[in-house]
């Protein structure tokens, strides 16, 4: 049958065109739903741990429940008005910026001789000269402020599922038979457990990481401190390059503010410092369950979902790749890819041998 397979196989990857067209097309309407979807999960497991607490469990059960969503509400909320108010901010400062930083290369090149070298002035003209501190800013910030409009539908949407959780199990019962209901509810438990533990415990860490950086900022005097504190906390959710992008930005821009460049290596150092302490102690003792991702499918993920949503779909590549891994794990005709997109193999059973 090698006909059959080469048909299915062209009709797969016209599938997948095809849905990377409509998620293209669709963005408007798909993110703000797959970001509530998300976003559920990290509600889901915040008010299971705070019901733990002494002083929730004295008081009725829609109370934890409650109090996260509103918990959630006030802080994306707030994390769009810090963002709404400061971009505006950034950009009239960002010809200042501009003219700072030319100074201090200026100066830095003084320093080490280098404009007595004949092909310094070549490449200043391809470096500096070219370089548009004001159209960096609207780039990196323009799916930042696009996505904050969003910000509405992305809160009653999660409000929704999150309080139609308890009755989905009863409606995929009502809506398959038996077995495949098993399967799905099987899938999702799985989901639940695996994403919904790495999320709420992500989420955490990256406040933790803002704090630290928040202080390091305000500290060293950098403008904007707690916008780039939200935006390292942010971009922490993106693995590898993540916290690279986040300390980035103001490191540099701090070079522009301040025109030394020892001041720009010390909190270059400082940001780091917090990073890898961080990653490399707070994360592993924290986070117990990995999603079992290969690296280089994450940072494929990475680079696929950023080019379909911008900075919002390289946050949420993670969790939604481990979804589809997920998925296809629980049927033998795709398990394959599930192999394909794990780091290790056989750490985890079957999805369809976990208790529902």
């Amino acid at each position: 049958m090698p006909n059959a397979r080469l048909f299915n196989t062209v009709l797969g990857l016209a599938l997948v065109i095809m849905v990377g067209w409509l998620l293209v097309i669709g963005k408007g309407i798909f993110l703000p739903v797959f970001t509530a979807v998300i976003s559920v999960y990290i509600l889901h497991s915040g008010s299971a741990a705070i019901s733990r607490l002494p002083l929730f469990r004295r008081l009725p059960a829609w109370v934890p429940p409650l109090t996260m969503l509103a918990g959630f509400t006030l802080v994306l909320l707030g994390i769009v008005l810090v963002v709404a108010v400061t971009v505006d901010q950034l950009l009239a400062v960002a010809e200042v910026y501009q003219q700072n930083l030319d100074a201090a290369v200026t100066g830095i090149a003084v320093m080490f001789g280098l404009p007595d070298i004949p092909s310094w002035q070549e490449i200043r003209s391809l470096t500096v000269e070219r370089m548009d501190v004001q159209l960096v800013l609207r780039i990196f910030l323009g799916s930042l402020t696009s996505f904050g409009g969003s910000v509405f539908l992305i809160v009653v949407y999660a409000g929704f599922l999150f309080g139609e959780r308890h009755s989905f199990s009863r409606k995929l019962e009502a809506a398959l038979e038996a077995e495949q209901a098993h399967q799905t509810q099987a899938i999702l438990t799985d989901i639940n457990v695996r994403i919904g533990e790495y999320l709420a415990v992500k989420t955490l860490i990256n406040a933790i990481l803002g704090v630290i950086s928040f202080c390091i900022l305000w500290w060293m005097g950098v403008d904007f401190a707690l916008f780039w504190a939200v935006i390292i906390a942010l971009m922490n959710y993106i693995p590898y390059v993540g916290s690279l992008i986040g300390v980035a930005f103001p490191v540099v821009l701090s070079l522009a503010q301040f025109g030394s460049i020892t001041t720009t290596l010390l909190l270059g150092g400082l940001l780091a410092a917090a990073q890898i302490y961080v990653g490399n102690v707070l994360e592993p003792k924290m986070i117990g369950r990995q999603l079992n991702l290969s690296p280089f499918v994450v940072l494929l993920a990475l680079s696929l979902w950023a080019a379909l949503w911008g900075i919002p779909g390289a946050i949420l590549a993670v969790p939604m790749t481990s979804m589809i891994a997920i998925i296809c794990a629980a049927f033998p005709g795709t398990r394959f890819i599930a192999v394909l997109l794990s780091d290790r193999i056989g750490d985890e059973p079957p999805v369809t041998e976990r208790e529902a």
